[in-house]
């Protein structure tokens, strides 16, 4: 199979997944109180040091905040990596990181100054994006003024992108690759040798590898999850990894993260935040350092995350293709029985729990797009997040048996 000729994606698939998830449900009234697994948002009790530490930092809400980040922020984040990672050499807290607004817009808008460095190296450029994918990914590389391609991910690949499909013509085109590990929805890993060849592939064709590991700290085995950083034998050029404090701390509404690697691309990177990107207020910096520096709650939130799998191990086995993921807080459950005339499985479902259990859930299809063949490989697929307490997630479950069986 080919990613070659994928069709531009029609103007429906390029809207947020939660505004057609509204107009799916708009007309449809719940038999219980809404609960909603649709939104992935951590719903952990806040660390305790978020309070004390913002109160004393309150004073730099006076300044405006440089575009880098503070020198303590960018040093808290290289320590991290160095402690978290098994790196060949250290990063570099001056040259090698960058504070984001969040990961997400990071991420977007790493992609117009990854065109703008391509310069005119590459004709009828091209972004490569899993499938299902991140909104934020196909929006930034639109947004470049290149074409968004959704490699091939199936069960068979493992849940992550088919590099056996990516053509050298295609490959010639590509201004950067974006990957997910642990991936969102499905919770696949990638094993070091394919992040390896990923980062080769990315590098042999000048293309820039944009890792997206916000989830790297939700691993529900043993094994943590190997950041692309690792892999990079100490060059990290062509590597950009991206994080924030949303899912490894449970602070979404902080909107603080960093991206980490190449330092000639992050040199490009900063001169464009200066200019358009969105700075991070020093106090949320400072409550970004103290959770940087602690582990204590991203181990007792982990716990929780396990436990609440453990609770769907039991629920569901044997039911809609379940499978433990490796990492991240998703259910991807295949619902395809359900499909019904203009409705996909995933939509059908999603009506189904919202009519009957009151339960939020996102289709499948609404996070991908059409590949080769004109079909979308999720339409018959379902995303619920397990983010709230041990509890809420039991009932979260429950209400699932309740109208899927």
């Amino acid at each position: 199979m080919s990613a070659t000729a994928i069709p531009s994606a029609p103007e429906n698939e390029r809207r947020s997944p939660f505004i057609r998830l509204a107009e799916l449900l708009a007309q449809t009234e719940p038999a219980r109180a809404p609960l909603s697994a649709a939104v992935g948002e951590p719903q952990h009790a806040m660390p305790g040091f978020v309070g004390p530490v913002l109160q004393a930092a309150l004073p730099g809400f006076g300044h405006y905040p440089r575009a880098e980040g503070t020198l303590p922020f960018r040093e808290a984040a290289a320590n991290w990596l160095n402690r978290r990672y098994s790196l060949a050499r250290p990063v570099d807290p001056a040259s090698e990181v960058l504070a984001l607004n969040g990961s997400r817009e990071g991420l977007f808008s790493a992609a117009l100054v990854a065109r703008r460095l391509a310069g005119a190296d590459k004709s009828r450029p091209v972004m490569l994006l899993p499938n299902p994918f991140y909104a934020a990914y196909a929006a930034g590389a639109e947004a470049a003024g290149c074409e968004a391609v959704v490699v091939p991910t199936h069960r068979d690949s493992g849940w992550l992108p088919d590099l056996d499909a990516l053509e050298p013509e295609l490959l010639a085109r590509t201004v950067a690759i974006y990957l997910a590990s642990p991936a969102n929805p499905q919770g696949s890993i990638a094993a070091p040798a394919y992040l390896a060849r990923v980062l080769e592939l990315a590098r042999r064709h000048g293309a820039y590898l944009f890792s997206d590991e916000c989830y790297s700290e939700i691993y529900l085995g043993a094994e943590k999850p190997t950041g692309i950083l690792e892999v990079a034998g100490g060059d990290y050029s062509r590597a950009v990894t991206f994080n924030s404090l949303s899912k490894r701390s449970s602070l979404p509404g902080l909107r603080c993260g960093f991206c980490a690697g190449d330092p000639e691309f992050l040199k490009a990177f900063l001169a464009f935040r200066w200019v358009a990107a969105p700075q991070v207020p020093e106090p949320l910096q400072a409550v970004g350092i103290a959770a940087l520096e602690d582990e204590a709650h991203v181990e007792a939130s982990r716990a929780l995350y396990v436990a609440k799998f453990d609770l769907a191990d039991r629920i569901l086995a044997g039911r809609y293709g379940y499978e433990r993921p490796g990492g991240g807080f998703f259910l991807w459950l295949d619902v395809s029985h359900l499909a019904s005339g203009s409705l996909s499985g995933g939509e059908a479902a999603a009506l189904k729990l919202w009519r009957e259990q009151g339960l939020r859930t996102v289709p499948g299809g609404y996070l991908a797009r059409r590949d080769l063949t004109g079909v979308n490989p999720c339409q018959n697929w379902l995303r619920v997040a397990l983010v709230h307490d041990l509890s809420t997630s039991e009932e979260v479950l429950q209400r699932l048996v309740a109208a899927l069986d």
